[in-house]
């Protein structure tokens, strides 16, 4: 089970893709202050993560911004390398926080990790989403159908925050 309602982002050093290469950042810090939406997914440039989960938050993150959200955070089990890569190659550098999670030590301590050995991708984060503010989750979202983003999408994140935003 992910992390709940109510529970602290757990302290641990990952690192966050800048334009001018890797920081270490305690990721409880990093979202101690503020809200932030987090995303966690498989793996950079897999299909599903590629086409369908990433692009949306980048073509949200205005809006996400509007809506009083600090930031936004993708979470992937992969090296900064690859992170870094990624970001490049979509657009997100510098619009969505990229944290590389190289040796999955982030997924184990935000219960979110998953076993895709039987895929040769070994321990990786599920596909789930997080809204915290200042470093306590507020709200989890786990996606139910392989390879679907419909609970961990931009958009349904969008709504949820839109429906906190006016209450």
């Amino acid at each position: 089970m992910p992390l709940a309602v109510g529970d602290k982002i757990p302290s641990v050093t990952v690192k966050r893709m800048t334009p001018l290469g890797p920081e270490d950042i305690d990721f409880a810090e990093f979202v101690g202050e503020g809200t932030s939406v987090l995303f966690s997914l498989p793996a950079a440039f897999s299909t599903t993560c590629h086409n369908n989960h990433l692009p949306g938050y980048i073509a949200y993150a205005d809006k996400f911004a509007k809506l009083g959200v600090n930031r936004v955070a993708c979470l992937s089990v992969n090296d900064h390398f690859v992170m870094s890569a990624w970001a490049d190659q979509t657009g997100a550098m510098g619009t969505i926080d990229m944290i590389a999670d190289g040796n999955a030590e982030l997924a184990v301590a935000m219960k979110s990790e998953v076993d895709a050995s039987g895929g040769g991708m070994g321990i990786r984060f599920a596909r789930l989403a997080y809204i915290v503010k200042d470093g306590v989750v507020e709200d989890v979202f786990v996606e139910t159908a392989r390879g679907s983003t419909a609970q961990t999408g931009a958009e349904n994140l969008i709504a949820a925050v839109e429906e906190r935003h006016a209450a």
